[in-house]
């Protein structure tokens, strides 16, 4: 079998789908990725063909490290200052699709594999990070960017808004490249991008399956990319200097300004030690003192389960790992999935949450208070005998079981 797998996105988007491909080489078959720019020599130094598709995935820095809130009107403009990425995605997989079995497309931003699987004859799936990108009567959509929705909105409405959003965003540029295909068009982006072959690619534990009317969908559990790389020599003397730090970081999230300042002075309000992750932000010290220390990319799998609880954004990668790891943890979410992550380690006991814009050092300090309470503690250990590693194999082998045939 020949796979071909599409994921734009930041590192959160794209690893899991590198996870997958690492699988599918195990058992024997063919893997081309369609990515982000800047994941294409990663990818390629792990033996994998990759090609780039789209721009590089980077959110700026922002003061107050809150999403702003742009008016309809500002976000029109802004989509219509953007090169054409759907047109993008349609080129990029066209050319890179030839001999290939079935398409894999990695979170929900697919807006040409559908197409291009259905012009050349094969399958074509598409698998998401949270049960919040699947419509459902149990679970409403996240909030658009920048927006509160109001409480009086019903979950069904909160979906027809949604579908629309969705439609006004990529119909007409779907439909335009379909007919350059000589393909009819579509009416629904939110249907189309899910196909009929829809997988939830996050651990039943963390993320339990919601009710989908008229939608089977194929949970496979988290794709986890294992990750055994040593950590820094000065990062290793910090943990061994005292008892287990917290870490805290925010990926690929705008985190800048003076989160650095909050994020110490309440780890030291709580007489702890932290490890910061500069991130997509670059977040760095505000002084020189011993109790804390800055690091770039490490390994979670090495770092996590050697720490006291973890900060992040709420990405659900990092809840994952974070879950894996046995630790307690505080979430700040700032957009998408993250609040519905953030509402899940609440509901399973194993932290806290407060939105990332008004996280104040005295809310955080508090925070940090809660999840170092015994129970959470205790139960944070024990969800991690119930967080499985192995969603990614167990995709590959769906995968090959559906359309390897005879390859």
């Amino acid at each position: 079998m020949r796979a071909l797998l599409s994921a734009v996105g930041t590192r959160g988007d794209v690893q899991p789908a590198v996870a997958l491909a690492l699988e599918l080489r195990k058992l024997g078959h063919d893997v081309r990725l369609c990515i982000s720019p800047n994941f294409v020599d990663w990818a390629s130094s792990l033996g994998l063909e990759a090609v780039p598709m789209g721009v590089e995935m980077r959110v700026p820095g922002r003061k107050s490290g809150a999403m702003p809130n742009l008016t309809p009107e500002e976000l029109r403009r802004l989509r219509e200052s953007m090169p054409d990425l759907i047109t993008d995605q349609f080129e990029t997989i066209a050319a890179t699709v030839s001999g290939c079995d079935v398409i894999v497309g990695a979170h929900a931003h697919q807006y040409a594999a559908p197409s291009i699987a259905e012009h050349a004859g094969i399958g074509c799936v598409t698998a998401v990070y949270a049960p919040v990108a699947i419509p459902s009567p149990d679970l409403a959509p996240p909030p658009p960017p920048g927006q509160t929705i109001d409480p009086r909105t019903t979950i069904a409405e909160q979906w027809r808004n949604t579908a629309n959003a969705w439609n006004e965003r990529a119909l007409d540029r779907i439909n335009h490249n379909r007919g350059r295909l000589g393909m009819s068009p579509i009416d629904d982006v939110r249907d189309y991008v899910l196909t009929d072959h829809t997988w939830l690619a996050a651990d039943a534990a963390l993320a339990p399956m919601p009710a989908t009317p008229g939608r089977q969908v194929f949970q496979t559990g988290t794709w986890v990319l294992a990750d055994r790389t040593p950590l820094p020599a000065d990062l290793e003397a910090f943990i061994d200097g005292g008892e287990p730090p917290i870490f805290a970081g925010f990926g690929s999230m705008p985190a800048a300004g003076d989160v650095t300042r909050r994020l110490i002075h309440a780890a030291r309000a709580v007489g702890h030690r932290i490890i910061v992750s500069r991130g997509w932000g670059d977040l760095d010290l505000v002084d020189d003192a011993n109790d804390c220390i800055a690091v770039g990319d490490v390994s979670h799998d090495a770092l996590f389960p050697r720490v006291a609880a973890i900060v992040h954004h709420g990405g659900s990668g990092t809840t994952a790992a974070a879950a894996r790891a046995g630790v307690a943890q505080v979430i700040t979410p700032m957009f998408g999935d993250q609040f519905y992550w953030a509402s899940r380690i609440v509901a399973l006991g194993v932290g806290v949450t407060m939105p990332h814009a008004t996280m104040t050092e005295e809310s955080l300090a508090d925070g940090l208070r809660k999840v170092f309470d015994a129970a959470v503690v205790d139960r944070a250990r024990r969800l991690a005998t119930r967080v499985r590693r192995d969603g990614a194999a167990i995709a590959a082998r769906r995968l090959a079981a559906e359309y390897g045939g005879s390859h």
